[in-house]
Formats: structure tokens, C-alpha cells, sequence
């Protein structure tokens, strides 16, 4: 059997859970009304959710490919320099083996 002190704590852990729950949902649609305010300030609508995330991932699509080709060109750039290096090596080695 329950003491009236447990019965007491349980009651108040209860209540206390119940505030929680109803302040985490106040929370969630203020910041849900905030999120879509700032989104109507920037002239998307909620109808346009589906617009905005083929966007973003287009844009994200963009960056990579962007990133993608400037280490490609990095890559090249080093390759020609080596290359020259190399070139400017062996013409200096055959100009002194040819003496």
C-alpha cells in the first residue's frame, strides 16, 4: 500500500510532467509560426515547401559539383607543375651528359 507521501510525490511528478508536455507544445508552434512568419517575409508561402526543398537541394547538388571541379583543377595545376619541373630536369641532364 501506498503512503500518502508517495501517493503525494506521485501526484506532483505527474503534474509536473503534464506542464512539460503542454510547454514543449506551446513551444513547438511558437517557433513553427516564427519559422513560417520569417519564411512569408522572404516571400515563400507555405505552399511553396516543396519549391523551396528542391532548391536547397539543388543548391547543395551546385556546391558539390562546384567543389568537386576546383580539387580536379588543383589536381591539374600540380600535375603541369610537375611535369614542367621534370621536363626542365631532364633537359638540364641531357645538356650536361651532351658536352
Amino acid at each position: 500500500m501506498k503512503t500518502p507521501d508517495d501517493e503525494i510525490r506521485a501526484i506532483v511528478a505527474e503534474t509536473l510532467a503534464e506542464q512539460h508536455r503542454l510547454q514543449q507544445a506551446s513551444i513547438d508552434a511558437i517557433v513553427l509560426k516564427t519559422v513560417a512568419s520569417v519564411l512569408a517575409s522572404f516571400g515563400i508561402e507555405d505552399d511553396d515547401r516543396k519549391e523551396l526543398r528542391a532548391d536547397f537541394q539543388h543548391l547543395r547538388r551546385w556546391r558539390t559539383s562546384v567543389e568537386q571541379a576546383q580539387s580536379y583543377t588543383f589536381k591539374a595545376v600540380i600535375t603541369v607543375i610537375a611535369t614542367g619541373l621534370m621536363g626542365a630536369v631532364w633537359l638540364g641532364v641531357k645538356v650536361v651528359l651532351g658536352k
